[in-house]
């Protein structure tokens, strides 16, 4: 199954609720620069990215190279959050790991809230993202 996602902005904030599997580095790379450029598009400064429905299928080295180039890609002043399904945390740590030593300001976590609250720091409380995955 690909990768299939949703975005709307709010706030200078990019909601992207993401589902499917990433089968391939080319997928995941494309979704990647749909996300950066519907960030530039919206003139959100802050990504939320809800992947708990992602099933991350890349291996090592095809993760570390979409980390990558996703961090070679995106904007520095952006601030982006990614949730990742509890299964998947092991490969969304290297991920962020990869991305931030390339200068990306991204936190990868298993919790929704902790990734809302740091994602809309300064932005105030209203989220269109809940827990339950309601929009």
């Amino acid at each position: 199954m690909a990768i299939t996602y949703r975005m709307n902005s709010e706030d200078s904030v990019l909601y992207v609720r993401t589902s499917g599997k990433d089968e391939s580095m080319e997928e995941v790379m494309q979704y990647g620069l749909a996300v950066i450029q519907a960030a530039v598009a919206h003139g959100a400064e802050r990504v939320l990215c809800d992947e708990r429905e992602l099933e991350y299928a890349l291996p090592t080295f095809s993760t570390y190279e979409a980390a990558k180039f996703i961090a070679e890609a995106a904007p520095r002043v952006c601030r982006v959050a990614i949730v990742c399904n509890p299964r998947d945390a092991e490969n969304g740590a290297f991920w962020e790991t990869v991305a931030v030593n390339r200068g990306l300001n991204v936190r990868v976590t298993t919790d929704l809230e902790s990734a809302i609250a740091w994602v809309r720091e300064d932005f105030g409380p209203s989220s269109p993202l809940t827990d339950d995955g309601q929009e």
